[in-house]
């Protein structure tokens, strides 16, 4: 009997897990390896920094998955390094062989090799990291109400630093959260001192929209109270002072970066390969100098006609290259492999209730039709019916109540935090 093909895919995000269903219960040995035993929307974390719905709701256990799979099994493990001339990827606890390797790592997001930065400011690229920023928001206002004088200036500024879409959803939801909240749950708290304040390194928020979005988005942060620094590039944090080029600086306790994002690469393949820490692949996903090694989704550095400098780092990419090299792999000859050919279906953005921009190749618009869009779309992309609907039904009490109940500060003791 002829041994099935063994395919390793390392990463369960958009690409790894969309080539994970692709390959389900096909002619092939298949084991998806990451190292949260979760696959998470991040599309929905800066809802989850503010308490508008459950990690739960947009976390999918990969063994819930893939419970009734006949081939794919799931390992919870973080790979050290990949020693292609062996076939063989290396963890601390064990070493795995593969026929092909399947690259689908993602981002993290990118500090600039500013290690404070890193270690005092707050990325959003991972569960715990939204849970993070809820509980450090959440516990400063209630430090806030203990002292009798406010005596940190800091503790009223929360700075997002970076545009894109993250940086301005999460402006807007604590602007939302500062305006309809706060002031039900601290009712002896004077709310106008709070500040939400976005630094942008660009000239727009959103510069990677349309001319018309970028207006509206810039328009709606304002309109919510949000300070928007335009052309602002931010150099140090000491945990006390947002420091900036220019020379202004920004006492603040709570800094979220929003400012880029930065591929995790593995080692053991040729440095030549990696182009902008990414691995560089051919048409196919083949990462190059290997013929049985892939990257797919943010990972992947692919140059076409159309993307020349490759294609931006965004959840639909990573979702079709995941389907593309899903058809590939179960062709039986790779004189039938189709090349990789994005198209662009637009991208938007929400700023807030009845606010959000949506460019379409065809189309553009922004208001209330473009929120109720995003809403939509966003939904549709959950993947459990039971998820979709509570997630619904967070967002219709949130709309008509303007609030929520899944403000709990939940921190881990001391004693987890060693063991971990």
């Amino acid at each position: 009997m002829e041994s099935r093909e063994k395919i390793v895919i390392i990463g369960g995000g958009f690409a790894g897990l969309q080539l994970a269903r692709m390959l389900n219960n096909k002619n092939k040995k298949v084991i998806v390896i990451d190292k949260v035993n979760h696959h998470m929307f991040q599309p929905l974390f800066y809802q989850v920094a503010c308490g508008r719905i459950e990690p739960s709701n947009i976390s999918f256990p990969f063994r819930k998955i893939f419970q009734r799979s006949r081939n794919i099994q799931y390992r919870m493990m973080e790979v050290n390094q990949i020693l292609p001339s062996q076939n063989k990827i290396v963890s601390p606890d064990c070493e795995i062989t593969y026929d092909k390797l399947i690259l689908a790592t993602g981002c993290k997001t990118n500090f600039f090799g500013n290690d404070k930065m890193e270690t005092l400011t707050f990325g959003m690229k991972n569960t715990q990291e939204a849970i993070a920023i809820r509980n450090h928001v959440l516990l400063t206002f209630e430090k806030i109400i203990m002292q009798k004088s406010r005596t940190d200036d800091g503790n009223w500024n929360i700075v997002i630093v970076g545009s894109g879409p993250t940086g301005v959803e999460l402006a807007g939801a604590f602007a939302e959260m500062k305006r309809e909240i706060l002031p039900r749950d601290y009712p002896h708290m004077n709310f106008s001192n709070l500040n939400v304040i976005l630094v942008s390194s660009t000239p727009t928020s959103l510069s990677t929209m349309s001319e018309e979005s970028q207006v509206m988005s810039e328009k709606y942060l304002k309109e919510l109270g949000v300070i928007f620094m335009s052309e602002e590039f931010v150099t140090d944090y000491d945990g006390d002072k947002v420091y900036m080029q220019s020379g202004k600086s920004i006492p603040s306790n709570n800094v979220i970066w929003a400012a880029g994002v930065t591929g995790n690469i593995i080692d053991g393949l040729d440095p030549k390969t990696v182009v902008r820490n990414r691995y560089k692949t051919d048409r196919y996903n083949r990462v190059l100098g290997y013929d049985n090694i892939f990257a797919i989704g943010d990972i992947a550095y692919m140059e076409t006609p159309k993307y020349p400098a490759a294609h931006p780092q965004v959840a639909n990419v990573a979702i079709n290259q995941g389907k593309n090299l899903g058809r590939n792999l179960l062709r039986k000859s790779q004189n039938q492999w189709e090349e990789f050919e994005y198209t662009d279906r637009g991208s938007m953005a929400t700023i807030g209730k009845h606010r959000a921009v949506v460019d379409l190749p065809n189309f553009k618009f922004q208001g209330l039709l473009a929120w109720y869009f995003w809403m939509f779309l966003h939904l549709m992309l959950i993947l459990s019916v039971r998820n979709k609907v509570a997630i619904f039904f967070n967002w219709m009490w949130s709309y008509f109540n303007k609030d929520s109940s899944l403000r709990l500060i939940i921190i881990p003791n001391k004693k987890n935090e060693t063991e971990q």
